[in-house]
């Protein structure tokens, strides 16, 4: 039953953090470009900037962010395992 809990949780967390990332790296960076370019970051246009450098920082981002979820979702199964 244990097992089914966290397998349901770390499944939960990777459909959040995809859905994020295929927001990030499609949505705004290819269908929502043209309504993105409409602001500035840096002094580019925000829909280029999230085709180039945004889905990777992103990416980098949710790497970190899955490995502090699955070290807390890990700790917090163990420790009612013990």
């Amino acid at each position: 039953m244990e097992k089914k809990k966290y397998w349901r949780k770390k499944i939960q967390y990777l459909l959040v953090l995809l859905s994020l990332w295929f927001t990030v790296s499609i949505l705004c960076s290819i269908v929502f470009v043209h309504q993105l370019n409409a602001f500035k970051l840096g002094g580019f246009p925000l829909g280029f900037w999230f085709a180039m450098q945004g889905s990777m920082i992103i990416f980098v981002l949710l790497i970190f962010v899955y490995v502090w979820l699955m070290n807390r979702l890990d700790n917090a199964f163990r420790a009612q395992n013990r």
